[in-house]
This record gives C-alpha cells, structure tokens and sequence, in this order.
C-alpha cells in the first residue's frame, strides 16, 4: 500500500512539474513570442530547474509541441460540448463552427494554433495535430449531416481541410479586429450552401 502511495504522489508531482511547465511556456511564448523566449526564462517562471525542464521534454520546440496540443484539445473540447450527439447534424454542425469562433478568441490562442504552430512545428506537423482535435470535430459533424442527407455528399477529407482553412481564417480576422459578425454570416452561407435543402425541423437524432 505505501509503495503504491508513492508510485501515485511521485506520479502526481510528475504531472504537476509537467503541467507548470506547459502553463509557463504559454504565458510566454504568448507575451514574447517563441523565437523571443528562452529555456532559462520558462524553468524560472515555472519554478523548476532546468533539468527538470529536459527531463520532461528534449527542447523547447517539444515544450511548443506541447502548448500546441493542449490548445488544440480544448478548442476541440469546446466544440464537442456544443455539438452533442442529440442534435440534428446540421444543427450541431452550426453550433461547433459558433464554438470554434468564440474559442479561437482566447487570448493568444490564434498566435499559437495559426501563427507561430505552423512556422515552429512545420505545416505536416500542425496539421496532424488539428487532425487529432478540431479537424476531427469537423469531419464527424460533416460525416453525420452527410448521413442525414442535410448535406450533399463530397470527398469528406478535402472538405474538411477547405471548411477547415475557412474558419481558421475569420478567426484571424476577428483577432485582427474584422467584424466576426460579418465572418460569421459568410461561414453559414458556406455551410448552407452545401445543403440540398434546409432541415426539417424535428428531424431524425444526429449519428455517428
């Protein structure tokens, strides 16, 4: 039982080092960017050493890697719990792209997942996180209205790359102060486009 007590608090403390070295690198690499910050300066802040930093990641590009994916998760995580199974698919389709819009405007978030993400990690390794988060948000909504006939049939991994591309671009936009009401509009017209024809309402439960 002690042993077992150990192995956990050691565990806990592992996680916790990991999780104030992912929190500090973020308020930085936001505030400074991530070419600008250094390794000596996020083990400071996160109140750990330098050791300490290399035994959770081989350098910092890898703690960037990291920041990455956790943004990208709760963005997606956003999008799941606006979009759950029991609405129609059109419907929830609409309400995950509203979630993305007003996650994307967490502070620094279109820096990190849009900016310095591609620039640092390389596009082939960006897009494989967002495959991983809100791209696969994406194409489950797509798949479940193309089921229900709410939108046309199209190649499901080019649509969603382009719809992908779409949005990722007014959230840019909005951060840079455009209006995300006009950006808004633009996306649904998109969306409704794809329709053969508007949902009826009461129509059957969304599936995956």
């Amino acid at each position: 039982m002690q042993r077992e007590t150990a192995r956990r608090s050691n565990r806990d403390r592992t996680e916790a080092t990991r999780a104030d070295l992912i929190a500090a690198a973020r308020k930085l690499f936001i505030e400074k960017s991530y070419a600008e910050t250094g390794t000596p300066e996020i083990v400071a802040a996160a109140g750990v050493t330098r050791g300490a930093l290399y035994h959770h990641f081989a350098d910092k590009q890898a703690l960037f890697a990291a920041v990455v994916e956790q943004e990208a998760e709760a963005v997606a995580a956003e999008i799941d719990r606006a979009s759950p199974p029991s609405l129609f698919a059109r419907d929830a389709l609409i309400a995950g792209s509203d979630a993305y819009l007003a996650a994307m405007r967490a502070p620094g978030r279109t820096r990190l997942l849009l900016l310095d993400g591609p620039a640092v990690l390389g596009r082939a390794a960006m897009d494989a996180i967002d495959n991983r988060h809100g791209n696969r948000s994406l194409r489950e909504g797509l798949v479940a209205a193309m089921r229900e006939q709410s939108l046309i049939r199209l190649p499901v991994d080019a649509l969603t790359a382009l719809l992908a591309a779409a949005f990722d671009r007014a959230a840019l936009a909005v951060e840079a102060g455009a209006s995300a009401e006009d950006y808004r509009a633009v996306l649904m017209a998109l969306i409704d486009g794809l329709s053969p024809a508007l949902p009826q309402a009461g129509g059957p439960a969304r599936t995956r």
